[in-house]
């Protein structure tokens, strides 16, 4: 059997399962690992490891009573840290808020909650989900379990970082212009962003009430797949959520790409933001893989990627303002210099350009509908670099936006990141995107599972 440390969430499930592995057991493994890789990796704002141990005892006896209440009883899953957790701070990584104690579980929480997930840890982010890797808050920046000189992603940066090293085997993130899926591909795992309004936001300190979105990443596709089905589900009390019915999005895996047709969204990365030549090269090659495996592969063209960049930026700066405002102009020396530099230009955008990028919205909206009408999923790419140095503000600042992530914020539409490459001189992961129609999320995990187990990339790890 697999070392326990090593198993992936879907695994440690099956294991236990068939009672070869207790929840206990399972927890300890992975603390042991947590203890000696996080003085290096700074993933962790509050470790939980002996309250998720306590819970694991007690999903152990249940367990052993009467068999495990749901696929992730027992088993532990890492909070990026502006996901209230009964009892603890929620503090967004900033001074703001380091007193931020809250009462209640955050609506996902609590639907893990009810299916046995113990909470090890509340994770590092960028400051309130925007900043960057900041050196002057109380809390110093995840690092790249690839490579530590290196950033992880963000702004999910602690939930990607301890995934990708094993330290846990799934974390919840938040993605507003790609923060679940641009620390999943630095760090070699899974994440998805779900479609707009499938998993509940209450409870999550915001940061654009339209573009945010709470998605999982995992080691692998099944894991993934896996936890959404906990996760998933309408809720009354989120005005942004969607009145749909939750699904058993693994329900495709086994399924392969085979009838399956695939838009390739070449001009984003050759044109749009041209990406370096081994990412181009390992994203041919992985559309090149989809077709022997069954796949149509056809060339898609969209709006280009600076009309939805521009429609992003215009609606995150004005509906962070309306969140920000007051400490913004009472309280600046709260934030982080980079954080108060991102947030600040909000204050001037005129309501006029937010009316008019919520206009041009529903525009693109409809061409990526008019697309996905011809086929069954995009491919994109994701980032169109590897991860720069934690330590350089000029690459993190030129890097950041070199990505194809932002539209599927815009669109609501379903995106999916996985690794499809290493970088050649420093080894660090490539990814690439796949995206849905609205609520087609089984349809994305079928075919990221077919890429996943004929591509060589699933058995691949950081070496620490």
């Amino acid at each position: 059997m697999t070392a326990p440390e090593d198993m992936t969430l879907a695994e440690a499930s099956a294991a236990i399962r068939r009672k070869r592995l207790s929840p206990v057991d399972y927890l300890d493994a992975l603390r042991a690992r947590f203890d000696a890789l996080e003085p290096r990796l700074h993933t962790t704002v509050r470790p939980l490891w002996d309250e998720a141990r306590a819970e694991a005892q007690k999903a152990t006896r249940r367990i052993a009573r009467s068999g495990p209440r749901s696929a992730i009883d027992g088993l532990p899953v890492g909070l990026k840290d502006i996901i209230d957790l009964a009892g603890h701070p929620t503090t967004c990584h900033s001074r703001h808020l380091l007193d931020n104690t809250k009462q209640a579980d955050a609506a996902v929480v609590a639907r893990l909650r009810a299916a046995g997930a113990v909470f090890p840890a509340k994770l590092a982010t960028h400051e309130f989900a925007i900043g960057g890797p900041a050196f002057d808050l109380p809390f110093p920046p995840a690092r790249n379990p690839w490579n530590t000189a290196h950033h992880p992603g963000g702004s999910s940066s602690g939930s990607g970082s301890s995934v990708g090293a094993g330290m846990l085997p799934a974390a919840l993130g938040t993605d507003t212009g790609g923060s679940v899926r641009h620390p999943a591909s630095h760090c070699g795992i899974v994440g998805m962003k779900p479609t707009y309004g499938l998993v509940s936001r209450r409870g999550v300190f915001p940061l654009a009430f339209t573009l945010d979105h709470v998605g999982p990443m995992t080691r692998d596709v099944a894991s993934n797949a896996m936890l959404l089905n906990a996760m998933a589900g309408h809720d009354p009390a989120d005005p942004g959520s969607a009145a749909v019915r939750a699904e058993n999005y693994a329900r495709a895996l086994k399924k392969g790409l085979k009838g399956l047709t695939i838009g390739f969204v070449c001009h984003f990365h050759e044109t749009d933001q041209p990406a370096t030549a081994e990412v181009a090269a390992a994203l041919d090659a992985a559309a090149r893989l989809m077709a022997r495996q069954g796949a149509k592969v056809k060339t898609v063209t969209l709006p280009p990627l600076g009309d939805f960049a521009g429609v992003n930026r215009a609606i995150l700066l004005s509906e962070a303002a309306a969140i920000h405002g007051r400490w913004l102009r009472e309280a600046p020396e709260g934030y982080a210099n980079l954080t108060r530099k991102r947030l600040a230009p909000g204050l001037f955008v005129r309501a006029e350009d937010y009316v008019n990028a919520q206009r041009r919205r529903r525009e693109l909206v409809a061409a990526v509908e008019a697309a996905l009408a011809e086929c069954d999923l995009l491919l994109t790419a994701s980032s169109m670099d590897p991860a720069c140095r934690i330590d350089d503000p000029e690459a993190v600042e030129i890097t950041y936006p070199r990505q194809a992530r932002t539209p599927f914020n815009v669109t609501g539409h379903p995106a999916l990141t996985l690794m499809c490459g290493l970088s050649q001189a420093e080894g660090l992961p490539l990814a690439l995107q796949l995206v849905g129609r609205g609520f087609a999320e089984a349809t994305i995990y079928r075919a990221a599972a077919a890429y996943e187990a004929a591509a060589p990339w699933k058995d691949r790890r950081p070496a620490l």
